[in-house]
């Protein structure tokens, strides 16, 4: 598993969101966007990143930037997700795999001595011109969501 890095392209994706539309990269050119990739919905982390995501969204549009959550949950469990936690960041699931292995951010991971197939905590902010920018993986989500609005304050 290798995610992307800085300077790369970021990879066309068209996946269904969790408000029933679809979201794909080319809808939010002439923006930067910030990918939060995570494992799996409902889940503590998951949900506590994904919650504080949706607490920042304002501060992340005043710096030009729109935020999109992907996992590979089904849709069905996505909609409960953001319906159980009131999310309002753009959820979207990717069961295909596509997106999630041109992103780099699916892989064997290891727990407990059990190896497995998942999603590495990874989060990617993309240019306006659909180039990535800044690449945090292995995400620990204390702090981290300020960590990533810094960034596209900067950028």
């Amino acid at each position: 598993m290798q995610p992307l890095e800085a300077g790369q392209a970021a990879p066309a994706f068209t996946l269904p969101g969790a408000d029933g539309g679809t979201v794909s990269l080319d809808s939010f050119r002439g923006r930067k966007l910030v990918i939060f990739f995570y494992p799996k919905a409902d889940t503590e982390a998951c949900t506590r990143e994904a919650i504080d995501f949706s607490a920042a969204k304002a501060d992340f549009a005043g710096a030009g930037t729109t935020l999109l959550g992907v996992s590979h949950d089904p849709i069905k469990k996505q909609q409960k997700f953001v319906a159980k936690h009131g999310l309002t960041t753009a959820i979207a699931s990717d069961e295909t795999l596509d997106m999630l292995n041109a992103y780099g951010v699916w892989g064997e991971k290891s727990m407990y001595g059990r190896t497995y197939l998942g999603i590495e905590r990874t989060t990617m902010l993309i240019d306006a011109k659909g180039i990535v920018a800044r690449v945090w993986s292995k995400v620990r989500v204390a702090n981290h969501v300020a960590e990533v609005l810094e960034a596209a304050k900067a950028l």
